[in-house]
């Protein structure tokens, strides 16, 4: 069986979503922003040849699902146990590559790349982000020792996530960096990397709003 390929998101709700860009967008705003990235990750996954394709979500699917790729519900408490339920409930035991949906610049290549090194028998994929997190992470099957206890949503979340792995002789393959979209400053670049993008379009047409904030 080949690799998989899992999104791990929220569903893009305001309040719920992308909060650290508030101010100065509101809270309509910032899922209007979720959704567009959103959007644009799961453009990426579905142009991607994977044996599967799952949403593993925190909510419910709405019209922005498109066809072909499945949902399973996230469940588990913090990031790194989500991570691991995710991997254990999505993959089915095969070798999966997940990424998130904070970078709306991904494209079918950079996963690729990702899905190539598992298929060359890489033990694991890392992915790590400009902001010191990781947006992707692959492993040949799951296992929960991989996130137990790696400290999720700091500026050291990806150096001790490559730790982790090679101390579990996992040494990872990487992917390049990339830049996620935490606050408006990183929206600002990202989508000046991908400019026909659904996030860049729905920052555009928001751009006029927020310079009057």
């Amino acid at each position: 069986m080949g690799p998989v390929l899992l999104v791990i998101a929220k569903a893009p709700v305001p309040g719920r979503s992308k909060t650290r860009l508030c101010p100065p967008c509101t809270a309509a705003q910032a899922a209007a922003l979720a959704e567009a990235a959103l959007c644009d990750t799961l453009a990426a996954v579905a142009a991607t040849p994977a044996a599967r394709r799952v949403l593993v979500l925190d909510g419910e699917p709405g019209a922005w699902l498109p066809p072909g790729i499945d949902v399973v519900a996230q469940r588990g408490g913090g990031l790194a146990e989500r991570l691991a339920f995710a991997f254990a409930d999505a993959a089915d035991g095969a070798p999966a590559l997940l990424v998130g949906m904070d970078t709306p610049q991904l494209t079918p290549r950079l996963l690729e790349l990702g899905l190539d090194a598992l298929r060359d028998g890489a033990r694991s994929v890392l992915g790590l982000a400009a902001d010191g997190g990781y947006w992707a992470i692959g492993l040949q099957r799951p296992d929960p020792a991989v996130f137990a206890g790696v400290p999720m949503s700091s500026s050291r979340t990806g150096a001790a996530q490559y730790e982790r792995l090679r101390r579990l002789g996992l040494d990872p393959a990487a992917l390049p960096i990339l830049r996620d979209v935490d606050r408006i400053a990183d929206a600002m670049q990202v989508a000046a990397l991908a400019p026909d993008g659904r996030f860049a379009l729905a920052l555009d047409a928001m751009t006029s709003e927020l310079a009057a904030v």
